[in-house]
């Protein structure tokens, strides 16, 4: 028999028995999440993710195609990081399917380096120490990895110059053929590297949105095996820069910064700090987004200006239509006059209640000086962030105190004449 000490004992593990039978029952009853998927976000049409697409089957209203996004993903947990890998891979739980082969170079776990600046206390974000010295290699190694796993063999690229050596240099880690489109334009520096990775590369006249819409008329040649994996059109392109909020939340000590400011072009960066930290949102990471601060050259601003009338906001500097002369701007990396993201640019922008700024040409040469004068070598594409930095200080909009991020996305060993210009150096 059972002593009278031992009975309560026995009936309080029967009970706790009890109690994880039912919660095992309950967790095993509880409805899996959807499986992710391509959704069009201005209809809400979705497909399927195990076939290689880039665009929506359906076109707009002029007939010309529209971009994809993926369907919401839960973000991951900090005891979810491979803590052992040392690239953006760490953050593998977090992409919208396995990869079991992914084309890594180490990409990723870029600086973060606290300076002081006009008084306060900036966080740059030094994305010149990716493989080929640019933030494109965040997006280029997931994208390139799933379209491989997807069956993709030969892809198509359109880009003024970091875009193109990013795919370029990934797709010959990864076996795949690359041909890249970029305009005459582009400087030597970046064309040289596209070619000795071995890609195919094609100089298209006249402006940034010509090279786009030749690319665009491009996809499926070769027998259709060309595949257009473009870093401003494909959505797994956007699951890597995603990684850049991931890797600032690791970096502050597993908290959200107060604002992240971003050189723009087409977006990417923008739209992946907004998927990451909607996800650590999600995950119960972090209780508030970060305000987002998109920057474009005033010669060529469409998200910027888009964002201000959006926000009603004046910056003094309408003397239109200056925002459409991307020939004119020494930002060659920004200077994209159609994003095709646009809308959803604006949109996330606003939700995390920031703004746009849009910087003169003066104003940006004096930022790239000023930050190569701090040890930090930048191409000016990306020193307009910290021009912005400059501005947003003095007009209130963010405070010394606060905990701000300047993303640098290149270096400026990619732009020596327009450094050697601004220096008064003959080359």
């Amino acid at each position: 028999m059972l002593s009278a000490a031992l009975l309560p004992r026995l009936v309080a593990a029967l009970l706790a028995a009890r109690l994880l039978w039912a919660l095992r029952r309950r967790a095993l009853a509880r409805p899996t999440a959807p499986p992710c998927e391509y959704v069009e976000p201005r209809s809400g049409a979705r497909y399927p993710l195990h076939t290689a697409r880039w665009c929506a089957d359906h076109s707009d209203r002029d007939g010309k195609p529209i971009p994809l996004m993926l369907t919401d993903l839960p973000g991951i947990r900090r005891h979810q990081i491979h803590g052992s890998v040392r690239s953006l891979w760490r953050y593998a739980a977090a992409f919208p399917m396995p990869c079991a082969r992914p084309i890594s170079l180490g990409e990723g776990c870029t600086p973060l380096i606290a300076l002081p600046l006009r008084g306060a206390v900036v966080h740059f974000k030094c994305e010149w120490y990716n493989p080929t010295s640019s933030f494109k290699d965040r997006g280029t190694t997931v994208m390139l990895s799933l379209l491989r796993q997807q069956g993709v063999t030969a892809v198509l690229e359109d880009s003024s110059g970091n875009g193109g050596a990013s795919v370029a240099c990934y797709a010959a880690a990864g076996g795949l053929h690359a041909t890249i489109m970029a305009p005459q334009s582009t400087s030597a520096e970046k064309t040289v590297q596209m070619r000795a990775h071995g890609a195919s590369v094609e100089l298209i006249p006249g402006s940034r949105q010509a090279t786009a819409d030749a690319a665009v008329a491009a996809h499926g040649r070769d027998g259709g095996k060309l595949f257009y994996s473009s870093h401003n059109w494909h959505p797994f392109f956007l699951q890597g820069t995603k990684t850049l909020a991931y890797e600032l939340w690791e970096d502050l000590g597993f908290t959200a910064p107060d604002n992240v400011i971003i050189p723009t072009g087409a977006g990417s960066n923008v739209l992946g700090c907004q998927i990451g930290f909607e996800e650590l949102m999600r995950a119960g990471e972090i209780s508030e987004l970060p305000r987002l601060f998109c920057v474009q050259p005033l010669l060529c601003s469409p998200i910027a200006s888009a964002i201000q009338r959006e926000l009603g906001e004046d910056d003094g500097k309408n003397t239109p239509p200056v925002w459409n002369t991307p020939e004119k701007t020494m930002a060659e990396g920004t200077s994209i006059m159609q994003p095709v993201r646009l809308h959803e640019c604006v949109r996330a922008v606003c939700k995390s209640r920031g703004s746009a700024v849009r910087v003169t040409e003066d104003e940006m040469s004096m930022a790239t000086l000023e930050l190569a004068q701090m040890g930090l070598y930048t191409e000016p594409t990306c020193a307009q962030a910290a021009a912005a930095f400059h501005e947003l200080l003095a007009t209130g909009k963010i405070h010394e105190t606060q905990k701000t991020v300047v993303i640098l996305t290149s270096t400026g060993i990619k732009a020596t004449p327009k450094l050697a210009s601004l220096l008064g150096v003959k080359l």
